[in-house]
């Protein structure tokens, strides 16, 4: 498999990942990165990967009581 078609396959990947971002977001849920609540346009961010060695990891928070999905952050990690 050529290089286009790794990249092409990536990119597929991010637009599903996305695209559930979005249908989370249409049923009320918040999407979070760094801390800030953030438009779909920026959401493109949590699949960098940086030289210094930091990369964006999920945490879905859910509202104790009933276990219904409330937030959804992503925050920095790094690999050491």
């Amino acid at each position: 498999m050529g290089e286009n078609a790794k990249k092409s396959m990536n990119d597929r990947d991010r637009e599903i990942y996305l695209n559930g971002l979005h249908r989370y977001q249409d049923m009320g849920v918040s999407i979070y990165i760094d801390g800030l609540e953030c438009p779909a346009e920026d959401w493109n961010k949590i699949f960098e990967v940086r030289e210094d060695g930091f990369f964006y990891m999920g945490d879905y928070v859910a509202e104790p009581q009933s276990g219904k999905l409330t937030e959804i952050r992503f925050d920095r990690v790094y690999y050491q």
